[in-house]
């Protein structure tokens, strides 16, 4: 397998697929945490947040105990408190405390942060490398309410009024795939100081985000496939859509609703690679 993927100094372009079964894979707060969905399509939706969210937990595990690989964005942390942090170790330097910032979080450096929110305007903004597209699910999802009672209750009071249950709901999808869209910036890379290294944690931080971020309410999520496509320099020598429209997905039985990915033919078109661009399966689910 070739090492281009891991170049800093290289535009990437990747397809991310994976999916879930029986279980909610980004519930919408102000939806009852139903699972999101398009309202004119019924696709299934999962946000570009979340999926952050998971590679930056992941990256925890990985490199928990390197200064280099902080999380800015982390519960239980003010995010002021580690502004202040950067603009201490360079006083009256807003661009050198940004340097620093950059150097110690790894979130920072590949997706960029918004620090100016501390004392006397903060530490400006970083545009990060690295874009992530909400995930979209290929086919239509089906969202599904189910009733739920447990035997523990809330309140003393249920208890001593003679009630021994509690009625509670749980959100699922049977079954979606979904399919999502990373891009890398070599030219933003340099700016933040992108290293080999950030890139080999980021893939291997995609490729274990959901054996790491079990829940009951997720149900069995899993990574399907990722797929980079390398371009031989900086700027890119093709349109992103030109390549990741490359992946295709194609339910095999249009009369029988999908609950696996194998219920999909994935076709990889890659024998005609615009001169220079390189692809990388680094996961890949389909025989």
């Amino acid at each position: 397998m070739s090492d281009a993927h891991l170049d800093p100094t290289r535009r990437h372009d990747a397809v991310i697929l994976f999916d879930v079964t029986d279980g909610n894979p980004n519930g919408d707060p102000d939806g009852g945490n139903q699972p999101r969905t398009d309202d004119e399509t019924g696709q299934g939706l999962v946000t570009d947040v979340a999926l952050k969210r998971k590679i930056r937990d992941t990256v925890s595990l990985l490199r928990g105990d390197d200064p280099r690989y902080g999380i800015f964005v982390e519960a239980g942390h003010a995010l002021n408190t580690r502004i202040e942090e950067g603009l201490k170790a360079n006083p009256g330097k807003a661009d050198d405390a940004q340097r620093w910032l950059c150097e110690h979080y790894f979130d920072i450096r590949l997706f960029g942060a918004v620090l100016s929110t501390g004392t006397k305007g903060g530490a400006g903004q970083v545009r990060g490398p690295v874009q992530l597209t909400f995930a979209r699910s290929v086919d239509p999802v089906l969202p599904t309410d189910h009733a739920i009672t447990r035997v523990t209750q809330t309140r003393q009071d249920d208890i001593d009024k003679g009630e021994r249950t509690e009625m509670g709901s749980k959100w699922t999808i049977p079954y979606g795939l979904y399919q999502a869209r990373l891009f890398y910036s070599a030219p933003r890379a340099t700016k933040t100081g992108v290293t080999t290294d950030d890139l080999t944690v980021l893939w291997r931080a995609i490729s274990l985000m959901f054996d790491h971020d079990r829940s009951a309410t997720r149900g069995e999520m899993k990574l399907c496939g990722l797929y980079v496509f390398s371009h031989p320099d900086a700027l890119g020598v093709a349109p992103a859509a030109s390549l990741t429209e490359r992946v295709r997905l194609t339910r095999k039985n249009q009369e029988k609703p999908a609950r696996h990915h194998s219920d999909y033919d994935l076709t990889l078109t890659t024998a005609d690679l615009p001169d220079g661009v390189e692809f990388t399966p680094l996961v890949n689910l389909w025989p």
